[in-house]
């Protein structure tokens, strides 16, 4: 036994390694934690836990907090040894001697240590690794040190499970912070950054999908990167790793399977199949009870097992850890999984969860079961704003012989590749379900096929107005009035009759689809109706009634995740038109160059509703003298009436606005605001001190006159005031660059 200088004996300090009682270096490259550090160097917590699964990154921001707190570190990293708390106790002195060396004087037991503790000055002791502690004298120590911790010291527990600590008291009282699982994870910049320092040199998209998947758990990405490195040199474009690449496999395998039971293995990897881990679902894939006993022991596991509630009733598995046990599943019992989603497909379909029941359908192979379960969920949940879900559960059915046997899917199918602006796809879907169809009953219950296939073709209008007219009715004939096509049919009636210059029915009809979409959640329909209905009473020049449709729409589309819906682009030309009769000039301009944004979409497939929406637009720009943007919209009208001619008042109307266009071009109104040659004349005058009645004088017109024309000249240039609109034509070249409007001492 070794002796101190004064020649007294020495206790052993039970083979603590220097390791065990050094912070550990922090390697080059790694990713600084400020925003955490600085939390922690900030916290008047006496107790600090990180509680977090391996490979969270807990002992690398202890060893950065390390580097920067102004007090000194006694760090213990504990081994299997400290669990008996003889040998806890003497590492603890061993950890204290490194930073406030003290001679001892016999045996360390708990009241020396917090004496030491005491005395030692302010401190920060961390015990690493502290999930190996479970014995109840380990842990009572533990729970001792948290009581008597000193003012201004600070004890920090890290470990893969909750400590044995009074939690609830510390956190009661407030002299607890508690760091998790996802305090700990890398925010999406350092995850980043980690990524940039592993140089795994990765494609955008790659690397985009690769810190997805890791969710900011550090281990994850730095051996992910590794295989990706791996793969790399393999082939030309690798797939991101998942869970089951060799080297996250053995990671999972050897810190989180190996200390388990079979049976909670057994667990694992039967209900990875699951998206959401509850005891009922569970219990109902394994086809037995007492699942909730082992979810409520996930909190003792050190499992990459995420927390769905306060309640410890929902959970869900890590994405890598979910790749990993369905990879052991499909190894060790193949013959269970289509089997196991069968299940699953039952339970939730049971539960009024479909789209769930989707999934497992899918994995179960039921065919079948997913067509009916497409065809009742995909209209809902497109009027919801969901069009990209939709077209994920389409893509299975992407098959020619898989489309004829579910024609109503093709139908479904073909009016979202319409509404996407894909011409040939919704003509392929819908000539696939025209073989298809047949009288049998089809996956959504509806008696058959026919009624939405008339409706697709209406909307595809392929062979002119009438016979869109015709399909419609033909297509109403049969559709209850509960069906979820109904609404699209009374839209799609109205916007015929719209073309054939039958208004005060459309209106009527039109009235009945907004009130039809309404009952039946379609909210795009509606809000299609409704401006419809605005544009009509536009042409008739009843401008209150609509203003008042405008503005529902727009409330409505407001309120709505619709954004991007092509549909959206006839409610944003309704809205420019009002507010350009009201002088709102910018709202209009914006409502434009967001309607711009969607047209690239609303080509032939759905040619009535790409030519009225750029006509409606072409009426803005007209409004706002602009010809040139008037006459790019007008030669896309030309170009898709070439390809589906018979659109009825379309192809005069667009005439008319050619004529006007033409008009305006010829007077010089080409580009950018449109001014007219006496709004140039008064461009000048406006940047002086003149009041329009004596700028009147000067150009022998009228003080109304001239008001007049500013107004226009502000609208064209697209403000509200006379010094704004110097500014903005000495920016647009209209004037010479002044000051003049800075120093209007007065307005008209």
């Amino acid at each position: 036994m070794p002796r101190s200088s004064s020649g007294r004996s020495r206790p052993e300090p039970w083979n603590v390694v220097e390791a065990q009682v050094r912070v550990p270096s922090l390697p080059s490259g790694a990713v600084s934690r400020t925003a955490l550090v600085n939390r922690l160097r900030a916290t008047p917590a006496s107790v600090v836990t990180l509680v977090a699964p391996a490979g969270s990154g807990k002992t690398m921001l202890l060893a950065q907090w390390a580097e920067r707190d102004r007090r000194p570190f006694a760090w213990l990293s504990i081994d299997q040894h400290a669990d008996d708390p003889a040998v806890l106790l003497a590492q603890l002195a061993a950890a204290l001697d490194r930073v406030h060396p003290q001679e001892s004087t016999g045996t360390t037991d708990l009241p020396r240590l917090t004496s030491r503790l005491a005395s030692a000055g302010e401190l920060v002791l961390v015990l690493d690794n502290a999930q190996l502690l479970r014995s109840r004298g380990s842990t009572e120590a533990v729970s001792m040190l948290a009581e008597h911790i000193p003012a201004g010291s600070t004890l920090t527990v890290a470990a893969r499970v909750p400590p044995g600590l009074p939690i609830a008291r510390l956190r009661a009282e407030g002299r607890l912070l508690e760091l998790t699982t996802d305090e700990l994870a890398l925010t999406h910049r350092e995850s980043e950054a980690l990524l940039r320092e592993l140089d795994a040199d990765l494609p955008n998209e790659d690397a985009a999908e690769l810190l997805r998947r890791c969710e900011g758990w550090a281990a994850g990405i730095h051996l992910s990167a590794l295989a990706w490195k791996e793969r790399k040199d393999d082939a030309p474009r690798p797939a991101v790793p998942g869970g089951d690449d060799r080297f996250l496999a053995e990671y999972f395998r050897s810190e989180f399977l190996a200390y388990l039971t079979p049976d909670l293995r057994t667990f694992l990897r039967r209900t990875s199949v699951l998206e959401q881990l509850t005891a009922p679902a569970c219990d109902a894939v394994l086809g037995s009870a007492g699942s909730g006993l082992v979810l409520a022991s996930f909190e003792r596991l050190h499992l990459l097992v995420a927390p769905l509630d306060r309640h410890g009733e929902a959970y869900r598995y890590h994405p890598l850890f979910q790749d990993l046990l369905g990879r052991e599943l499909l190894e060790n019992e193949p013959e269970l999984v289509a089997v196991l989603h069968r299940r699953a497909a039952d339970w939730f379909e049971a539960h009024g969860d479909p789209e769930s029941a989707l999934h497992h359908a899918e994995g179960a192979g039921e065919t079948d079961r997913m067509a009916r379960i497409v065809a009742s969920i995909a209209l809902p949940a497109y009027y919801r704003g969901r069009i990209a879900a939709v077209e994920s559960w389409l893509g299975t059915f992407d098959d020619e012989r898989r489309l004829e046997r579910y024609p109503t899917i093709g139908v479904i199918g073909g009016w979202i590749h319409a509404l996407r602006g894909r011409p040939a796809e919704a003509e392929r879907w819908l000539a696939a379900a025209e073989r298809g169809s047949s009288v049998e009953t089809e996956p959504d219950g509806e008696p058959s096929a026919a009624p939405s296939i008339s409706l697709l073709r209406a909307a595809l209008c392929r062979d002119g107005v009438d016979q869109m007219c015709s399909d419609v009715e033909h297509a109403l004939a049969g559709l209850p009035s509960s069906s979820q096509w109904r609404p699209t049919a009374l839209l799609l009636l109205g916007s015929a009759l719209v073309l054939r210059g039958r208004d005060a029915l459309a209106d009527a009809i039109l009235a009945g689809a907004e009130d039809s979409a309404e009952r039946l959640g379609a909210t795009d329909t509606r809000i299609a109706a409704i401006s419809q209905r605005s544009l009509l009473a536009l042409a008739h020049a009843e401008h209150t009634v609509a203003e008042t449709h405008s503005q529902r729409a727009r409330t409505l589309a407001e309120t709505s995740r619709l954004d991007g819906y092509t549909t959206s682009a006839l409610e944003l030309a309704a809205s420019a038109r009002t507010s350009l009769r009201h002088n709102r000039w910018d709202e209009a301009r914006s409502d434009l160059t967001t309607a711009r944004s969607l047209t690239p979409l609303l080509t032939d497939a759905l040619p009535w509703l790409a030519v009225q929406t750029r006509l409606e637009l072409t009426r803005a720009y007209v409004t706002l003298r602009d010809a040139e943007g008037a006459g790019t919209l007008l030669a896309e009208v030309r170009d898709i009436l070439r390809r589906r001619p018979g659109l009825g008042v379309l192809a005069d109307q667009a005439v008319a606005l050619q004529a006007e266009v033409d008009a305006m071009s010829a007077a010089g109104e080409r580009k950018g605001p449109g001014l007219t040659r006496a709004e140039l004349r008064l461009l000048p005058l406006l940047a002086t001190h003149l009041s329009f009645r004596e700028i009147g004088a000067r150009l022998y017109v009228s003080r109304n006159t001239v008001k007049t024309q500013a107004i226009s000249v502000y609208r064209k240039l697209g403000v509200s005031s006379r010094s704004d609109a110097i500014d903005q034509a000495a920016r647009l070249g209209l004037v010479e660059g002044t000051s003049a409007s800075a120093e209007l001492g007065r307005t008209a």
